[in-house]
């Protein structure tokens, strides 16, 4: 794995999120109340984008877009149907004021 910037910590607030192009992986990186948490952005129910949809940041659910499946940002666990399978999670840190996850 290697770490990838994301981009300074004032790019990404509290309730936002990012997307970072890693070749073939695309990683959505979200920023939950101060803390960072990385997911694949496709759903594990029909492999569409996911982190172009609703973030609730009370909850610290993704809401995919196309079929409403919620997933756990911290966890990648799928919470709702149509998705029952996990999507995969990368280690974030913060170095120095950057924003990076491990991809």
């Amino acid at each position: 794995m290697a770490l990838i910037t994301v981009g300074p910590v004032e790019e990404l607030p509290p309730g936002a999120v990012k997307i970072v192009h890693v070749g073939q992986v695309v990683v959505g990186v979200y920023n939950l109340a101060g803390e960072y948490y990385a997911l694949e952005d496709r759903c594990s129910h029909d492999d569409g984008p996911l982190a172009e949809g609703d973030f609730d940041e009370a909850t610290g659910v993704a809401i995919c877009p196309r079929h409403g499946a919620n997933f756990d940002i911290r966890t990648g666990k799928a919470l709702t149907l149509p998705a029952y399978e996990p999507v995969e999670t990368f280690p974030v840190v913060v170095e120095d004021g950057v924003v990076k996850v491990d991809v």
